[in-house]
């Protein structure tokens, strides 16, 4: 059976997202002005991101710890973070501009900051990768054997990785969440403060094989942790 890799691997390298984009249905956010914007991004990131890498050396060994933040500077793109890996395997986290604007407050940053260093402490996407390639290669040999051609293969196996994807992506977000909640904690914020931006952005709802839990899931999630610093 021939691995279809280009689409295999777009879907590997998949980054793990931390907002749902916003839509025409959701509700207006009043976004701060831009420089208390940056000076809260800022100092967010001055104080967050030590935090991280040290709970990260604490609780992994040989993983690359360095992290770097970025900013998505595209002003048509959606308020989201996102944490991916550069060519070296050092974790990146990015934030859009909109994002960064949309937040109400730092400990609103400070939890989604925590929460993209936690999927990246918690070896999120080497997992996706696995349950992806995994899911390729099951729903692409069974096409094989049922006597599809090359492209039903291919697209059988473009399903599965993104099934495979999506097996455990609801547990990965609130994995993150609690780790998250920690790292905001330990840098001086309020994650259950943090995690009302829940309350702003669309709900996905708990459907089957969806990427992200219900809101309200997450934010007992957060207290929950929280309750026990």
């Amino acid at each position: 059976m021939r691995l279809f890799l280009p689409l295999i691997f777009l879907a590997l390298s998949a980054c793990v997202t931390t907002t749902t984009p916003s839509t025409p249905t959701a509700p207006p956010v009043a976004r701060l002005a831009p420089d208390v914007a940056a000076r809260n991004f800022i100092s967010v990131v001055e104080r967050v991101e030590p935090v991280a890498e040290s709970e990260c050396r604490a609780r992994t060994a040989g993983t690359n710890c360095d992290f770097q933040i970025v900013v998505d500077r595209r002003g048509d793109q959606p308020a989201n973070a996102y944490q991916s890996l550069d060519a070296r395997g050092r974790p990146v986290i990015t934030f859009t501009l909109a994002l960064i604007a949309d937040a109400q407050n730092p400990d609103e940053l400070a939890f989604i900051m925590g929460h993209e260093a936690g999927h990246h402490i918690e070896g999120h996407i080497p997992k996706q990768q696995q349950t992806s390639l995994v899911g390729a290669l099951l729903l692409g040999a069974g096409a094989t054997l049922s006597g599809a051609d090359q492209a039903g293969v291919d697209s059988a196996q473009r399903l599965g990785a993104t099934l495979g994807s999506r097996v455990f992506s609801k547990d990965m977000e609130l994995d993150a969440d609690g780790l998250g909640t920690v790292i905001a904690h330990k840098a001086g914020y309020d994650p259950v403060l943090g995690a009302r931006y829940f309350t702003r952005i669309p709900d996905p709802g708990d459907r089957f094989l969806g990427s992200h839990p219900p809101n309200s899931q997450r934010q007992q999630k957060v207290a929950q942790v929280a309750a026990t610093l």
